[in-house]
């Protein structure tokens, strides 16, 4: 028959979907009662609402059921009090704390400190196609089983979660975020905090601070990525990216046309000044390809590899315009999951496949290296 112990380290490798570490090592599972082959799991939940309640239930019965002798599970859920709840709260922080003005906690920037690669996709101006090339890059890494985060930083235009399936807010415990995740990457945006149909209407300073509470007061667990959808421009949220993740890479999307080659070259310029490394460019809207099999250039050619030679960086690949693309946006199924084998999927997976193979950071980061 199944013990108590046997049980625990059953359920040791069961992570919470949303907070990704063991349900027993963070305090989850309150009790377990073996009655011959029946075996009872009380598991409290970080939060009364949690959305994904039917998944825990599922995960622990499953890893329950394995046991030799085990002929039914039943999993009864609670809740953490307010001081478990605390406690939780203070381990997701993991120590990223220290004392501001008045004695008082405050957050630290995670991502200072940290191995993970910062990726900040830019453009000259809107209409590029920024968004879709962002969500789903970030959706390709996760499909070569990279840890992925992202962050809508476009606060004016966001349409990420929309874009990632995500219909469901962040779930806070105790002032700690822990963002909602879709096609393995996990994200926070304006979107969770705004309705659709309500305009932002901030100066910089309210920008700078919004953005620092995306990177400050989010558990963000300790992904390899960080995938930033950039407002388009040379604003305010540029010159914060600066200041928050000064070993960030930027990305340049843009279109084949020289118009809007010209203006892509000035965020370049910009993430330059700010010192920030611009490591490749991206054209969108390279072709379409009629029911005839040809490639349509329709917004014109070159933009992308004048642009790359211009700034001395590589071309780092080229997406066609396909109407699957902008569906998927609309619905929530990123095309790179819903049409894996179009040649837009393939281009974006090329990329990835760049990011993670080619492009070494230039940049690089190492904790133990300390000037005292």
């Amino acid at each position: 028959m199944p013990t108590e112990a046997a049980v625990i380290e059953a359920l040791r490798p069961v992570e919470d979907p949303e907070i990704h570490r063991s349900i027993v090592d963070l305090g989850m599972v309150k009790g377990v009662l073996v009655n011959g082959g029946h075996v009872e799991v009380l598991v409290a939940l970080t939060t009364e609402g949690c959305p994904l309640r039917t998944e825990i239930v599922k995960r622990v019965t499953e890893a329950v059921s394995g046991l030799d002798g085990v002929a039914a599970v039943d999993v009864e859920l609670t809740v953490m009090t307010d001081d478990e709840r605390a406690q939780l709260a203070e381990s997701l922080r993991g120590g990223a704390t220290e004392t501001g003005a008045g004695g008082h906690a405050a957050r630290t920037n995670p991502f200072t400190d940290s191995r993970t690669r910062v990726l900040a996709i830019s453009s000259g101006k809107g209409g590029v196609g920024k968004s879709s090339v962002t969500t789903n890059l970030a959706v390709a890494l996760a499909q070569r089983g990279e840890d992925v985060a992202a962050i809508d930083a476009d606060v004016w235009g966001f349409s990420m979660p929309r874009m990632l399936g995500i219909d469901r807010p962040p779930t806070v415990i105790d002032e700690v975020i822990v963002p909602p995740e879709a096609n393995g990457v996990r994200l926070i945006s304006m979107g969770f905090f705004a309705r659709e149909d309500q305009p932002v209407v901030w100066r910089g300073p309210m920008l700078h601070k919004a953005l620092e509470q995306f990177l400050t007061d989010v558990h963000w667990g300790d992904p390899k990525w960080l995938v930033i959808d950039m407002p388009p421009g040379t604003g305010d949220i540029a010159l914060s990216m600066a200041q928050f993740l000064p070993r960030a890479e930027v990305i340049i999307v843009t279109t084949p046309q020289a118009a809007a080659q010209k203006v892509a070259q000035r965020a370049a310029y910009m993430a330059k000044k700010v010192n920030l490394s611009v490591v490749g460019v991206v054209e969108n809207m390279s072709w379409f390809r009629g029911d005839d099999g040809k490639a349509y250039e329709i917004f014109g050619s070159g933009g992308g590899e004048e642009l790359a030679q211009q700034l001395g960086v590589p071309l780092l690949g080229q997406i066609p315009l396909v109407s699957e693309l902008r569906a998927g946006g609309d619905d929530g199924h990123p095309i790179v999951v819903s049409h894996p084998d179009d040649e837009a999927s393939v281009a974006i997976r090329g990329i990835a496949e760049k990011l993670i193979t080619d492009l070494v950071p230039k940049k690089i980061f190492r904790p133990e290296l300390k000037i005292i």
